[in-house]
């Protein structure tokens, strides 16, 4: 039996649990029992937090193959799975954190929900927007917390935006760009076609700051190129998008990754009427008419860790959450709406009541 499940008799290990949907109830037990979908660099991060948190313990992980599985179910003391499905099936399992394939993600959390656990999963929510829909009301329908990870609002660019933004007056042109050369490109789930998705919604957080930070978008225009290998993988890809925000605010946001890319770039620039705000790797600046002002950015190091205690301050004390799943699927929206641009070669209007020109 999981928790959260309102007026349901529980078992003596799990007295006096409460939890209702994105609300402030709190939870009491003693721990949080978690499965873990996922091997990878994020799953890791995530089973080091929960050894480390005594709220927690990790009951079971599932992996790509059996050997990978078996060998991280060693490292963190815990019992290796065969397939998802059984993980989400599992009575002794309250909460599923999805750490795998983007692909794969909806239809874990749907089954995940469906059997009454708690869901964690790494952005997106889902490669279907349509689908992220169901599972937000699906979510609210079990009563069941719902927390799709977006670790760069956390992180210490996203906050020096935050906390500097007003100085610079209002804000009309962003360029946001992460390239990422690789040579020679990996075989691995990044660069297929279908386990990753369409570029935007696979790397939604490029996204999500923007809409975090300035709202709602009004039209969304987009341009990609892939360099195939194969059907299903690609050596390259580049993608760039331009978004017209509701305030008047153009943003622009480049996307790459692959062989045939030479100059690796992470820069952020904010410009508005005042002064601008310019973030080139690990260095930041407020610029105005006469001098430069350097801005420290705090450490990207921690933050799943971090995720996942406010997480469970979640879960026990009914703490909000730093990001709802609605934020996140309106995102991902917007990041749907620049695959049907990119697709068509048109603007595409963000609006419910509008479609595209």
């Amino acid at each position: 039996m999981g928790i959260g499940e309102l007026g349901a008799p529980l078992p003596c290990s799990l007295t006096c649990v409460r939890i209702v949907y994105n609300s402030e109830a709190a939870l009491e037990k003693a721990k949080v029992r978690v499965g873990l979908v996922g091997t990878g660099y994020a799953a890791k991060l995530r089973a080091e937090s929960l050894l480390s948190d005594e709220r927690s313990h990790l009951v079971a992980v599932v992996g790509h193959t059996s050997e990978t599985t078996q060998a991280f179910a060693k490292e963190y003391q815990t019992e290796a799975l065969t397939c998802w499905q059984q993980l989400a099936e599992r009575e002794d399992v309250d909460l599923v954190i999805i750490s795998t394939i983007n692909r794969d993600h909806g239809a874990i959390a749907r089954a995940a929900l469906t059997n009454g656990k708690h869901v964690v999963v790494e952005y997106p929510l889902s490669v279907d927007l349509v689908e992220a829909e169901e599972l937000i009301a699906l979510a609210k329908a079990q009563q069941k917390l719902l927390h799709v990870e977006h670790i760069e609002v956390l992180g210490g660019l996203h906050q020096a935006l935050k906390q500097h933004l007003a100085k610079i007056g209002k804000a009309f042109y962003v360029r946001y760009s992460t390239i990422n050369p690789s040579n020679p490109a990996p075989r691995k789930w990044t660069y297929n076609h279908e386990l990753f998705g369409f570029p935007l919604i696979g790397a939604l957080s490029r996204l999500h700051r923007l809409t975090d930070l300035f709202g709602e978008v009004f039209t969304v225009n987009c341009h990609q190129r892939y360099w195939e290998v194969e059907p299903e993988y690609y050596q390259t890809c580049f993608c760039i998008t331009q978004l017209c925000f509701s305030s008047g605010l153009l943003a622009q946001v480049v996307y790459g990754k692959g062989e045939t890319i030479w100059q690796p770039e992470r820069k952020f620039e904010v410009h508005g009427e005042n002064g601008g705000l310019i973030f080139d790797g690990d260095t930041g600046c407020f610029i105005q008419q006469g001098e430069t002002i350097p801005i420290e950015i705090g450490t990207r190091r921690g933050l799943f860790a971090k995720d996942t205690s406010l997480v469970l301050d979640h879960l026990f004390d009914g703490t909000p959450l730093y990001v709802t799943p609605e934020e996140s699927l309106y995102t991902l929206k917007v990041a749907d709406a620049a695959k049907r641009a990119a697709h068509s070669g048109l603007t595409i209007f963000v609006n419910d009541n509008l479609d595209k020109i």
